[in-house]
């Protein structure tokens, strides 16, 4: 059903276009205002007719401001039915005007607590109170109301007064319902976000408290071709207020639409990457690192990563924890090389850099995170039919310090600096996952076995001869001692694992009847 708009009640804090769209109400289809304070003044300047609020409800704005809609005056006019004669006659015997449209688009709350060193208090004050109220009765009553909460529908309130001679299908009020009620839901998920955050962490015992309810907010951030096969539809969706340096943030300089396979192999591989004080390149493969370096120079890293299986990095992601500069964008597109990757993400490009890469392949998606500080932040989710699964990230559990060596043999300097690199590489392959190091890159990787001693014959195969001289890495215990066997026979001469088996001994005893050095983590890393 078409209605007319003939009262409009404004009380906005982003002030963008509010004087063109109002213009365009008096002027075309003699909309009468009726507004708030600051708004208030902002269209009276403007030379526009409008209405004080306190003249609608005949009670003056109080406590600064904070007692100003709240008043049956403007509810009855909200939230009578049209089709109730009843309704009606109680507005007429109390004199209270009916309103058609409600343009309120709520105190800046989201953007206040984004800002460094906001107060409890500023944060308080900009929690709106009136503004939420009138949308939802607006949005409640769209049969006869409609309700605009974002200055980007303007154009498209006027384009339908313009299409339907100065009145608004109930279609379209229907869907500015739904618009209303999801700026709602997101704006009072970001206040109880607000003060989760300063509420006391863990419990009496020190753990994660856990709600009863878990609703966690997310904004879609683009629609994807396709989910992880071509009959899958997909969406990518973002953290609300996200300003951390991410895969979800970062920002596309280059190349065709990112996939949903990308955005999981770029997560996965940029987790990795910042796991590294020094310059650092991981290449994933199906969401498995397939070569790993870290060197002086970003450009050697990236030659050490890329030759730890070439034949797996065919068609993968790179990511670094330098800017990329342009000896690696060289070493990257030399044409005797014939590489193929599909994207890189990097914390920023030299302009040469850029500009190499950009020539190089028309399709390849370029990334750049900015600096990457801190670790991958807020819990992890895995959907399940029917349920959810969350847990906290699996960072912050290594201290080498507390790292144990079994053996009769210590492990020398140079084997520790691989044992330590190969140990943080093993944390993001899947289980059952075997890391093969040589000094720090990547030689093999044996990844999401059902049997450890499979994957370690897998890493070995990968490896070829660098097997002999390198050091293994396993996210979680050996639990026969067959595991230590194969990679002894493979030149093999460190190991570090979890620890934990009943059957831990027998493994220790492998390793010193063979000479290899072993420690003992304390902490496991499956990665399912």
């Amino acid at each position: 059903m078409l209605r007319p708009i003939r009262r409009a009640l404004l009380s906005v804090s982003d002030k963008t276009g509010l004087v063109d769209f109002a213009r365009e109400l008096v002027t075309k289809y003699g909309v009468e205002l009726v507004a708030t304070g600051g708004t208030r003044a902002a269209l009276a300047d403007a030379g526009l007719p409008v209405t004080d609020i306190a003249a609608l409800t005949k009670f003056p704005e109080i406590l600064d401001g904070r007692v100003k809609t709240l008043h049956p005056a403007v509810y009855a006019g909200l939230l009578a039915r049209r089709d109730k004669p009843e309704h009606l006659a109680t507005l007429a015997e109390h004199g209270l005007p009916e309103i058609n449209l409600v343009v309120c688009n709520l105190y800046p709350f989201e953007a206040t607590v984004a800002r460094p060193g906001v107060t409890e208090t500023e944060a308080v004050e900009n929690i709106d109170i009136g503004g939420p109220c009138m949308v939802r009765a607006a949005a409640k009553n769209f049969d006869a109301v409609a309700v605009v909460v974002d200055p980007a529908q303007y154009d498209e309130v006027l384009l339908n007064l313009k299409n339907h001679d100065g009145q608004v299908p109930g279609d379209f009020r229907r869907q500015l319902a739904f618009v209303a009620f999801a700026r709602i839901a997101d704006y009072d998920s970001a206040i109880t976000d607000y003060f989760t955050g300063l509420m006391p962490k863990g419990g009496a015992d020190g753990e994660t408290e856990w709600d009863e309810e878990f609703d966690p907010p997310f904004n879609r951030k683009q629609l994807l071709r396709y989910g992880e096969n071509p009959h899958q539809k997909a969406a990518f969706y973002a953290e609300p207020d996200l300003d951390r340096p991410c895969v979800t943030t970062a920002e596309q300089l280059h190349g065709k639409e990112l996939s949903y396979n990308n955005i999981l192999d770029l997560d996965a591989a940029l987790n990795l990457a910042r796991e590294f004080a020094s310059p650092a390149c991981v290449v994933v493969k199906h969401n498995n690192p397939c070569g790993a370096a870290t060197a002086p120079a970003v450009a050697d890293a990236f030659r050490r990563a890329w030759d730890g299986d070439p034949q797996s990095a065919f068609g993968g992601i790179l990511a670094f924890n330098r800017p990329l500069d342009a000896d690696t964008a060289a070493a990257l597109t030399d044409p005797a090389a014939r590489r193929f990757i599909e994207c890189v993400i990097a914390p920023d490009y030299d302009p040469p850099a850029l500009d190499a890469l950009r020539r190089w392949k028309e399709n390849v998606r370029l990334l750049r995170t900015g600096p990457l500080v801190g670790t991958p932040q807020g819990l992890d989710y895995r959907r399940v039919d029917g349920g959810l699964l969350v847990q906290t990230r699996d960072v912050g559990a290594d201290d080498p310090a507390g790292w144990k060596c079994v053996t009769a043999r210590t492990p020398t300097e140079a084997e520790a600096a691989a044992l330590h690199f190969a140990w943080l590489v093993c944390k993001h392959v899947k289980s059952n996952a075997i890391v093969l190091a040589r000094d720090t890159h990547v030689v093999g990787v044996g990844a999401g076995q059902m049997s450890r001693v499979d994957s370690v014959e897998i890493a070995v195969r990968k490896a070829g001869d660098r097997s002999k001289g390198s050091v293994l890495a396993s996210d979680a215990f050996f639990p026969f001692p067959d595991n230590v066997e194969a990679a002894a026979a493979a030149g093999v001469t460190a190991v570090i694992q979890p620890g934990g088996s009943v059957k831990d001994k027998d493994s220790v005893a492998a390793c010193d009847r063979h000479g290899l050095a072993m420690l003992f983590t304390g902490v496991r890393h499956f990665k399912h």
